[in-house]
């Protein structure tokens, strides 16, 4: 009640200071309004860490600015983006891809093939389930400026829908070489970031780039908020000074009565990932892993944190799905029998949360402390330390999306041996080799077999269990703008169709 009282007393001037996290600016929100109609006003809840591509940042923020060289039609297919067309090898170990002509990127530099092979290098040595996603890439051919040929270790059927995901957005190799990308983002997208417009820790402005090569959207400019507390979030979009924000179902009734209207998307599949399974670690013994999953009861977190309960990573009819995982039912006398043979063993750690995973993390980690002698500590950080230190090897235990749309992207990224997730480099001789033959199946007809198999033995293994499928839930203004849709790409948290939106009215 406090709160409802608070928004509808709160001038706008005064609301902007909710904007900023209580800093004050030279140009508030009311003001930016009133002088631009043209402007997008979006919150994502958070700034991305650094923009430099290979680090992990959400879809919303990554499709202002960059673009990518596959991207997805309404229906969600694979179509062009930065690439014309692409053309699989018939042994699936290279990709060949036919580039856009002129395309510059925001500060001038032309886009090309050298600048394809920059981005790749970039990724690929930047620690985390990005670079691992790209590994297999042996080497870039760049025959002319508008070729580029991917040379794979293995069969790699999966690369054109990797290409399409965040993984890999196209920035400017010379901001890249001089590290400013990290801070002031130079892609190839409708907008461009306009340091001077942009106030640092508060909002940062896009303004329409003349050069683009495409259709113009529906927005010339727009301004990204970082509002972390879903309260004034709610608050900022039902005053105006706001059109979009991402937002939590227990805000959902401050909506009621008012111009905001709010969907729901999937966006997020959740589990918890074992890190620490090296020998001698908190979590080698399988047994250790299978009990404390056997005490998780995802049903319960979701009745408290919203979303879906599931047994396994894939969608019943995509590869990947296996009929026979049926996952870890909960059953604390089986807990308790495997981990009393696995020698009852002392599981004392921390593992991070951001705000938007706490209550999972501490559920499931109040669940397994039923188990004698466990007893993980749950922290909650900022999102943009999360974002780069859940899944870093620093903490033995993690909770966090697993976005990878394929098999063979999710092994790559976070079981296989040399992958950027597996920070202790372990992986069993009957999961690799199951791989292995997945992978050399290429996308023959029993690939879809081999992979379900890999997926199984992920399972039986409990290298990660919990599943769970979140919705991101947005809320718009319908006064301000129209045209407000998910996004075409599958499973991307805090993304939209940005261009299709336009002004209300």
């Amino acid at each position: 009640m406090k709160s409802i009282a608070l928004r509808a007393a709160v001038p706008l001037g005064i609301a902007a200071l909710l904007l900023t996290g209580c800093t004050s600016t030279d140009e508030t929100p009311e003001e930016t309004a009133a002088e631009a109609s043209g402007t997008l006003r979006l919150n994502f809840g958070a700034f991305p860490e650094t923009w430099t591509p290979g680090y992990e940042f959400e879809g919303g923020p990554m499709r202002i600015v960059y673009e990518n060289l596959i991207t997805r039609d309404d229906a969600g297919e694979l179509a062009p983006g930065l690439a014309e067309s692409w053309e699989l090898s018939d042994d699936s170990t290279s990709l060949t891809l036919n580039l856009r002509e002129g395309v510059v990127f925001h500060d001038g530099e032309p886009f090309d093939s050298e600048a394809v092979a920059v981005n790749i290098d970039t990724v690929k040595n930047t620690p985390g389930p990005f670079g691992a996603q790209l590994a297999v890439i042996d080497s870039v051919d760049t025959p002319d400026e508008n070729t580029v040929v991917l040379n794979f270790a293995g069969p790699t059927p999966s690369m054109p829908v990797t290409l399409s995901t965040r993984v890999l957005p196209i920035g400017s190799p010379a901001a890249i070489e001089d590290g400013s990308i990290a801070t002031d983002p130079i892609g190839t997208a409708p907008w461009a970031y306009d340091a001077e417009g942009s106030t640092a820790g508060t909002v940062m402005s896009f303004t329409q780039f003349d050069d683009y090569w495409g259709d113009a959207p529906g927005f010339e400019n727009i301004e990204l908020y970082a509002i972390p507390d879903d309260e004034a979030a709610a608050a900022a979009v039902v005053n105006g000074e706001i059109d979009v924000t991402d937002t939590e179902e227990e805000v959902l009734p401050r909506y009621d009565g008012t111009t905001v209207e709010t969907f729901e998307y999937p966006a997020i599949r959740n589990n918890v990932m074992f890190f620490d399974r090296g020998p001698g670690g908190l979590f080698e013994d399988v047994e250790v892993r299978q009990a404390i999953c056997y005490t998780f009861d995802v049903q319960q977190m979701v009745d408290v944190n919203g979303g879906e309960a599931a047994t396994q990573h894939f969608l019943e009819g995509t590869q990947g799905y296996n009929p026979d995982i049926t996952g870890y039912p909960t059953d604390v006398d089986e807990a308790n029998s495997l981990w009393s043979s696995a020698g009852s063993p002392t599981i004392d750690g921390e593992m991070i949360a951001a705000p938007f995973t706490t209550t999972q993390s501490t559920i499931y980690m109040d669940q397994a402390s039923q188990l004698e002698g466990f007893g993980i500590s749950v922290s909650t950080v900022p999102p943009p330390e999360w974002f780069q230190g859940w899944n870093s090897g620093t903490y033995p235990i993690g909770l966090g999306s697993n976005d990878e749309l394929t098999p063979f992207e999710w092994y790559s990224a976070w079981f296989a041996a040399d992958a950027g997730g597996n920070p202790s480099g372990v992986e069993s001789d009957e999961l690799k080799s199951a791989a292995d033959a997945a992978i050399a199946a290429g996308d023959s007809e029993e690939a879809d077999e081999l992979w379900a198999e890999v997926t199984k033995i992920i399972a039986d293994e409990a290298l990660t269990c919990a599943h769970a499928r979140g919705f991101e839930v947005i809320a718009y203004n319908s006064d301000t703008v129209t045209n407000v849709n998910a996004p075409a790409y599958p499973f991307e948290a805090n993304n939209l169709n940005l261009r299709e939106i336009t002004p209300a009215g």
